[in-house]
């Protein structure tokens, strides 16, 4: 299939966008490279030497007879990231991209912006812009996510006009009220129509949306989606306007359902990974996805199609796609098939990564601590939850490698005190969650199924989007245990079994570390693993855990403020409605 690409665009003219490049302008001594050029337009892969100037743009592009053997490439792209969920600040987070190809994200602030607001923001674009890494952040539409729970900042129509109208600022970031767009709610409307005013791309998270619905949610301006589950819902989405976003991360993988649309619609796809935590940054980003792409068959050029050049011209990002008079942001590696190996990274003409000697050239800013924390030690009364006339309870069901759950009724284990416990038999466990910014708030409790814990807990105040504190445990001594060890640190995640609590603080914000990827991954490695130790049967315990808060993705989530049915996006509580 042909590429169809227009090469008038503006959106693949760097010059058109000369003032918000002049952070990546660099004066280099001109220089050039041989290899085997990747020509992504023509479809064609020829022997060539690329020439870069001092501003670190391609000067030309010429065949030659001879080259070394290694191939030369536009740069990979994550078209869709939440840089907080690898618990790492933007700086941190791109020494370990680089590593993998990756020369740009399209970042969404959201989380660090439901904790510090316009501050957390401006924070990710000012850390960000000093690493030399090329992060695209956009304006989060939806903080909080909904009007059902507390965060740590609200962001109207007014704070939204002010963030579109930054150069630094390239879109309306996800637009997660769903039901707010098809109800055609003024606050979220206005956002929109903000941003369309201003030419600047709306993102979108529509999961489970069809038919009139999904319909009025892409009229309101609404371009893309990366909550697709199989290839009938990506269908009907790209068959009404909308692009696809594959997207492959720790807790939500949907590379393998979805990856035939990269050779059936090359250029209404891009790959992502939305969420991924430290331990699997370091391990392989998006250049696993490509290399699974390519074990499966797909066509490189519609790979390459998706993984770089669709996200340049969708969001009219500053990002050189191997042309002459483009910046030079390319990746050399040894091969174009299954396993190949990233040799080189260069952003804007400067050799950025070098796999000889592992060598990362990005500057490292100092990490300024930023949080609002103000969560109260707890008791263990706190958690108690009385049975109710031997009525039987609503329970979150857990689907691993899924945002979604199920919400199931089952009769609960009691104790000779009449309170609703947990059964590790059964695997019913309770879930508790504790506002963070509001001091002496008392914690909501509920039950789940599917962590698999046989002894212990888990805290943590990464939990999607308010990032309040979350935990789940077989006993209300470990809960408020580990709560509270996470409660001393102002933030972090945590593991309580047998007594000891192991815990990885997160000083900025209470979801990021001030360490570096290694330090990070390594303490994250270790902490998961306790957790599958003590009986979880989760791939990602932890980042499973961060979305039970997440009460924008169907179908039971609890918050702060309750137990929330998401299909009828209200609250619920235990018994409600039950006999």
């Amino acid at each position: 299939m042909a590429i169809i690409i227009n090469r008038t665009n503006p959106y693949t003219a760097p010059m058109s966008f000369q003032v918000k490049e002049e952070v990546f302008m660099n004066i280099l001594t001109p220089y050039t490279l041989t290899g085997y050029i990747v020509d992504v337009f023509d479809q064609r892969i020829f022997k060539g030497r690329i020439y870069v100037n001092v501003f670190g743009q391609i000067e030309r592009i010429e065949k030659t007879d001879v080259c070394e053997e290694r191939y030369i490439m536009p740069g990979f792209i994550d078209s869709h990231v939440h840089i907080e969920s690898s618990m790492l600040t933007p700086s941190e987070f791109a020494r370990s991209a680089v590593t993998h190809g990756v020369v740009a994200t399209v970042s969404d602030p959201h989380e660090i912006a439901n904790v510090l607001g316009i501050e957390g923001v401006e924070y990710f674009i000012e850390n960000g812009k000093q690493s030399g890494f090329k992060f695209f952040f956009g304006a989060p539409s939806c903080v909080p996510a909904a009007p059902f729970e507390t965060s740590g900042a609200h962001l109207g129509v007014e704070e939204i006009d002010y963030l579109l109208r930054k150069d630094d600022i390239w879109y309306l970031s996800e637009m997660m009220n769903f039901p707010g767009v098809v109800a055609g709610d003024a606050e979220v409307m206005a956002k929109i129509e903000l941003a369309k005013k201003l030419n600047k791309p709306v993102d979108g998270h529509a999961p489970c949306l069809s038919g009139v619905s999904l319909e009025k949610y892409i009229a309101a301006g609404i371009t893309t989606d990366h909550e697709c589950m199989d290839i009938c819902e990506a269908e009907e989405k790209i068959s009404l306007g909308m692009k696809i976003l594959i997207r492959e991360g720790s807790a939500a993988k949907n590379f393998d359902a979805l990856y035939p649309l990269i050779d059936q619609y090359p250029s209404r796809v891009m790959l992502c990974t939305d969420d991924s935590h430290p331990d699997d940054l370091k391990n392989g980003y998006i250049d696993k996805l490509v290399d699974r792409a390519l074990s499966n068959g797909i066509n490189f050029f519609n790979l390459l199609e998706s993984v770089a050049v669709n996200p340049v011209v969708h969001y009219g990002i500053p990002v050189g796609l191997l042309r002459a008079g483009d910046f030079a942001d390319f990746i050399i590696t040894d091969s174009i098939e299954p396993g190949f190996k990233i040799l080189q990274t260069y952003i804007s003409g400067k050799l950025v990564y070098d796999r000889v000697g592992e060598s990362v050239n990005l500057h490292r800013p100092k990490i300024e601590i930023k949080n609002n924390f103000h969560a109260k030690p707890l008791k263990i009364e706190d958690i108690h939850v009385e049975a109710v006339n031997g009525k039987e309870i609503r329970v979150i069901k857990v689907i691993d490698k899924e945002l979604f759950t199920e919400n199931i009724v089952v009769k609960p284990a009691i104790s000779s005190s009449n309170e609703i416990i947990s059964s590790i038999e059964d695997d019913i466990l309770k879930i508790v969650v504790l506002n963070r910014y509001v001091p002496d708030s008392k914690p909501v409790v509920g039950f789940i199924n599917g962590f698999g814990l046989k002894r212990g807990a888990l805290a943590g105040t990464v939990a999607h989007d308010s990032h309040n504190l979350i935990a789940v445990g077989v006993d209300d001594e470990s809960i408020v245990e580990c709560m509270n060890a996470v409660i001393e640190v102002s933030g972090g995640i945590a593991v309580h079994a047998d007594g000891v609590t192991d815990i990885l603080p997160l000083p900025v914000a209470g979801i990021i570390s001030d360490k570096g990827i290694d330090e990070v991954a390594t303490d994250y490695d270790r902490i998961n693993k306790k957790a599958k130790q003590i009986g979880s049967l989760l791939t990602s315990p932890f980042m499973t855990l961060s979305f039970m808060a997440l009460i924008v993705i169907p179908k039971l989530k609890i918050c702060d403020k309750g137990l929330f049915d998401v299909n009828k996006f209200c609250y619920t509580d235990l018994w409600e409605g039950l006999e």
